[in-house]
């Protein structure tokens, strides 16, 4: 199972990835309830409609979080949102093999917590690696990614050279 946070669910769809995406991986993707309300029931943008026809279709299902004692402490010991905690106590509790989060102070929950992640980025490299996506398509995608995510111009250039070392 992979378990998303929003930032990497929402930014997966905003460079229409996501359906591509969880066609081509054998395990199932998981959504905290959260993170299912953060990334559609807010605003009914393409992107949030494109999750939420991937939760229609059951190629994402939403489950509780039961633990919300570990949400607390999560969100206590580093600053998380309660999308990022709820998506890093469900994958811990289910045993997920990965989860998407783009979020700094998440990613280093994981780090601790001893969780393999993923990035919105990653999961593009990944795809133009399996041959998923050309060249210029990711390079336009990651273009995307660079206007709507809060990445470091240093993780771009990194991303930017794994795209093209890879042709």
């Amino acid at each position: 199972m992979i378990v998303f946070d929003s930032s990497t669910l929402i930014l997966t769809a905003k460079i229409e990835v996501l359906g591509s995406f969880l066609e081509s991986v054998d395990f199932q993707a998981s959504v905290p309830t959260e993170v299912a309300r953060e990334s559609c029931a807010v605003k009914k943008s393409l992107d949030a409609l494109s999750i939420q026809k991937a939760i229609d279709e059951s190629k994402i299902s939403v489950r509780a979080v039961k633990d919300r004692k570990f949400v607390m402490k999560l969100r206590r010991d580093f600053g998380l949102g309660v999308g990022e905690a709820e998506a890093i106590v469900l994958a811990q509790s289910e045993r997920a093999i990965l989860v998407g989060i783009d979020d700094k102070n998440g990613i280093n929950a994981c780090k601790l917590l001893g969780l393999p992640f993923t990035t919105a980025i990653g999961i593009l490299i990944r795809m133009h690696e399996k041959q998923l996506l050309a060249l210029e398509e990711a390079l336009t995608k990651l273009r995307i990614l660079a206007k709507h995510g809060r990445y470091k111009q240093w993780i771009l250039d990194d991303a930017k050279r794994k795209l093209e070392f890879r042709t």
